[in-house]
């Protein structure tokens, strides 16, 4: 076991960084209590590996006494100068009390306790080489998988990139090599654990930084980012230098910078949006390319209705609603989108003027012109085209047709009699107008129907 102990000393200090001297200090320490139990109820028991043949043993300090009473505190001043020439009474010193078969009890708990050891100097070795780590891009290679978590190797360590820090949309094959954004360094069963993601927002960020110079240097600042893992990102920038365009400097030439992004995150779209603090502006370049008619901005709220035009609102919603809820996110205003529709005037409303129309003529009342226009007769022309008879099966205009047809014979003369020879044919068009709309109405009310 000792050629095995120190042989594990060797490799853990030369592969993993750790201090072969930490280790071993801990493992006397877990040692201890096998020792209690195989010495007993010595006093100030310890326990120490020889750091050249692995070899344990137990020591023990015991009161030098003229007699002794406690054999388990105390020795006899006789049997301490046997050890130390030198021994006084009443002095400590301190004796090897390993008893027989002690190594190979030892080396069961030894086992153990160096596999704890190795858990927590790993602990404390990953927080102090990555607490610092924390938001930067690392590269490993896809080890292994613990149900759906994937453990990734980066080198001298290992990682885990958790289910709930994946992609949904990317699948990874063992061997493969990833890059991941460092999450946090958290403390588990196991000791420290490094969290990775890709998944995070600042994920993408991070790519940003690391591809687009002026966004590392601050010439651009990112406003906002909105990210939906897998199929869509928006992303805000606004330029301190206004000799800078801030989307196309992140776009890059021929758009290779934003290429090289969209291939690490496997063609999830990127939307690169010019920040605008006007947030009516901003909420338009968000939306991008749908074309709003117009919104309504209740800033109490931060809530903006958008309206747009029927053919440009599944545009504007997007995918799944992604474009409005992504929108929503980088603004931090709840974006509310509907249709824009044409104001068309309806069958009643058409009927309410032509009952007007008819009633403004001299000797025709509202009830009767209410009757007529009921009746079909939406147009002075068209109740000039009837008998007095058809008038009279009218409900309400048994008694008064001919008075009726009297007033609209004058109102017709009067306006034939202006003095215009083309006011006849003038007149006789805009007449035609409401008689073709009554035709459309019911129509169109049967299809509302």
């Amino acid at each position: 076991m000792n050629a095995e102990f120190l042989a594990s000393m060797e490799y853990w200090e030369r592969e993993k960084g750790l201090d072969r001297e930490i280790l071993i200090s801990a493992v006397e320490d877990a040692l201890l209590s096998a020792a209690k139990r195989a010495v007993g109820p010595a006093r100030e028991l310890r326990c120490e590996i020889d750091r050249k043949d692995g070899d344990i043993r137990a020591f023990a300090k015991l009161i030098v006494v003229e007699n002794v009473v406690n054999k388990h505190d105390e020795i006899a001043l006789e049997s301490a100068k046997r050890f130390n020439p030198d021994a006084q009474l009443n002095e400590e010193i301190e004796l090897e009390v390993t008893p027989k078969n002690f190594g190979r009890i030892a080396s069961q708990n030894a086992k153990q306790a160096l596999m704890q050891a190795i858990r927590r100097a790993e602990k404390a070795l990953i927080y102090s080489e990555f607490h610092d780590r924390i938001g930067d891009i690392v590269s490993g290679e896809v080890r292994g998988f613990d149900r759906s978590d994937v453990l990734i190797d980066l080198g001298r360590f290992e990682a885990l990139l958790p289910n709930r820090e994946r992609v949904p949309t990317e699948e990874y094959q063992r061997g493969e090599r990833i890059r991941c954004y460092v999450k946090s360094v958290a403390g588990g069963g196991n000791g420290s654990e490094i969290i990775l993601s890709r998944k995070d927002p600042d994920f993408v960020l991070k790519l940003f930084q690391l591809e687009v110079s002026e966004i590392n240097d601050g010439t651009i600042e990112v406003k906002g980012i909105a990210r939906e893992p897998g199929f869509r990102t928006k992303l805000a920038v606004h330029s301190r230098d206004d000799k800078v365009d801030p989307v196309g400097a992140c776009v890059g030439l021929r758009g290779q910078r934003v290429k090289n992004i969209v291939r690490e995150l496997n063609n999830e779209k990127i939307d690169i949006i010019p920040w605008d603090d006007d947030i009516e502006t901003y909420v338009t370049n968000a939306l991008s390319p749908a074309e709003i008619k117009r919104l309504a901005v209740d800033e109490s709220r931060k809530r903006i209705h958008i309206f747009v035009e029927p053919d440009q609102l599944s545009l504007a919603i997007g995918r799944r609603g992604q474009n409005a809820r992504l929108t929503s996110i980088l603004t931090g205003w709840q974006i509310d989108i509907d249709p824009e529709e044409e104001v068309k005037v309806g069958f009643e409303e058409q009927v309410a003027e032509a009952v007007d129309a008819l009633a403004a003529i001299p000797g025709i009342e509202k009830a009767q012109a209410d009757a007529i226009v009921h009746a079909g007769l939406l147009t002075l022309d068209a109740l000039s085209g009837v008998e007095a008879d058809d008038l009279k099966e009218i409900p309400g205009l048994e008694d008064s047709a001919e008075t009726v047809l009297a007033a609209a014979k004058a109102e017709i003369e009067r306006r034939a009699g202006g003095g215009q020879a083309d006011e006849p044919a003038a007149e006789e068009a805009p007449a035609e107008e409401p008689e073709s709309d009554a035709d459309d109405a019911p129509a169109e009310s049967e299809d509302t129907e």
